[in-house]
């Protein structure tokens, strides 16, 4: 962990406050020392500089929202995607994420990890230093345990926070496409007792083609029972009551929510649940963005994620997802760079993430830009000039 003094930021975003101009931020040990004013700082000594040279700073991105851990490729569902053909068409006839959980049954444990931490490294090398990371793609306890560790793993060799979410309830294996009470009482039984150590949250999809709100209910429920926390994908593809039964069980927070009404956002809000929002989805699913401003003035805690995974939002980039809730989903520039930040911690319970104050980790995000607006007013240009976890530069 460095010390370092980083000097002559022209535009500083904390989170934490309305922005600083020409600022310093001060870091000792890898937390934050002092955050403000070049005038009002203390002497930084023998401390090493980093000249942002009137460069835009902001707390660095959490990715509140990934299934990072998979094998296989399924551009072509893209193509018949445009060609016409919905989700659950694709998905029905073997698509979808049953070719995804075809291939990640068949990877090694090696071959999971050294491809997720490709994509790892690369979402770090555009800002984001704190993620959660879903399993999913195995349905069954072998490939689910296998995908879990290998999540693990990848906390322990990079020592950024990750947040590890069991999906075990992400589709009906085709094992079990005749039986799908067989399905859910293998989860219920043997799978969720056994990945209860491995994981901090289980997650449930809820929707149209995937589990049902009395499965979803039995599942959370047990998952509740186990110790774990709680999230759901809700209202993605139609509206099931999924949102409600979020807000009704305490979840850490429902997700997507494309399909949520004005009274599901009143009910998340009052049960302190976070919307997780999914704009590079619904953007490459070619559906209507989530009604992002409802939840931000329903009191919601709101986030925005890239949902990065192989068949429905392959994006690596907050940026992009940025410019995306501002231009298509409807947030203001401070909402979007508060959800990707601030917002996606809380989400994950990462109370010292996504803000740049005293005692917070130095994680930080140097843009090659004289404002932060700059990322949705180039939505195209990568302007990470620099990202630091803890005062250094990865």
């Amino acid at each position: 962990m460095n010390d370092l003094a980083v000097t002559n930021i022209g535009h500083l975003t904390t989170n934490d406050g309305d922005p600083i101009r020409e600022a310093v931020i001060i870091i000792r040990d890898g937390v934050i020392e002092y955050v403000g004013r070049r005038s009002d700082a203390p002497m930084f000594g023998n401390l090493e500089v980093l000249d942002c040279e009137s460069r835009s700073v902001i707390p660095a991105f959490v990715d509140a929202h990934t299934h990072l851990l998979f094998a296989g490729d399924r551009s072509d569902e893209l193509r018949r995607r445009m060609e016409g053909e919905d989700y659950t068409t694709i998905a029905a006839a073997g698509g979808g994420i049953l070719s995804t959980v075809r291939a990640t049954r068949a990877a090694s444990k090696p071959d999971l990890f050294a491809e997720g931490m490709s994509r790892l490294v690369v979402m770090i090398e555009n800002g984001t230093t704190a993620l959660e990371i879903k399993s999913g793609y195995g349905l069954d306890l072998k490939t689910e345990q296998r995908i879990l560790k290998v999540a693990r793993l990848m906390k322990r060799e990079t020592g950024i926070p990750i947040r590890i979410t069991f999906l075990g309830a992400h589709a009906i294996p085709p094992e079990y496409a005749n039986n799908r009470d067989g399905y859910v009482d293998l989860l219920l039984d043997i799978m969720l007792p056994a990945v209860a150590d491995l994981a901090d949250d289980c997650d449930v999809f809820i929707d149209r083609g995937a589990f049902t709100i009395d499965e979803g209910r039995a599942i959370l429920t047990r998952a509740k029972e186990l110790g774990m926390g709680l999230r759901v994908h809700a209202e993605q593809l139609s509206h099931t009551g999924a949102a409600r039964l979020a807000a009704e069980l305490g979840a850490s927070s429902a997700d997507h929510l494309d399909h949520a009404t004005a009274e599901d956002a009143v009910a998340l809000s009052e049960a302190g649940v976070a919307a997780v929002l999914t704009p590079g989805a619904s953007f490459m699913m070619r559906q209507p963005q989530a009604p992002g401003p409802m939840f931000w003035e329903a009191g919601c805690v709101v986030a925005i994620a890239t949902d990065c995974n192989p068949g429905t939002s392959f994006i690596d980039s907050m940026t992009f997802v940025i410019s995306l809730a501002v231009i298509q989903m409807g947030l203001t520039f401070e909402q979007a760079l508060w959800a990707a930040t601030r917002g996606g911690a809380l989400a994950l319970g990462m109370e010292d993430r996504g803000i740049l104050r005293s005692g917070a980790p130095g994680d930080f995000i140097v843009l090659n830009a004289v404002s932060p607006e700059h990322i949705v007013y180039r939505p195209a240009t990568d302007l990470i000039w620099e990202t630091f976890i803890q005062g250094e530069a990865p």
